[in-house]
């Protein structure tokens, strides 16, 4: 089953891009993905768990977290309704 992972790895370079490119590019059941440099934001596609893809990117010696965009939403919204009530 397919599905898409969001890393924030610290890259500060190409060299740093290359680095995750190439430890990607041999991790088995990736599909397909996207380095952003600016934004510090790899996204990858596949049939990957989350926690692998993190290990594997890890290798780089990047600093790398799962991207947590949902849970910052989440509270934003929740500190709107507080502040709304």
């Amino acid at each position: 089953m397919a599905e898409t992972v969001v890393l924030k790895v610290g890259m500060s370079c190409e060299g740093c891009v290359g680095a995750v490119k190439r430890v990607l590019a041999k991790m088995e059941g990736v599909e397909s993905f996207d380095v952003d440099l600016k934004e510090q934001k790899v996204t990858v596609r596949g049939n990957v768990k989350p926690e692998a893809v993190l290990q594997t990117v890890s290798k780089t010696g990047k600093k790398t977290s799962l991207w947590e965009a949902e849970p910052e939403t989440k509270e934003s919204t929740a500190s709107a309704s507080t502040n709304t009530a």
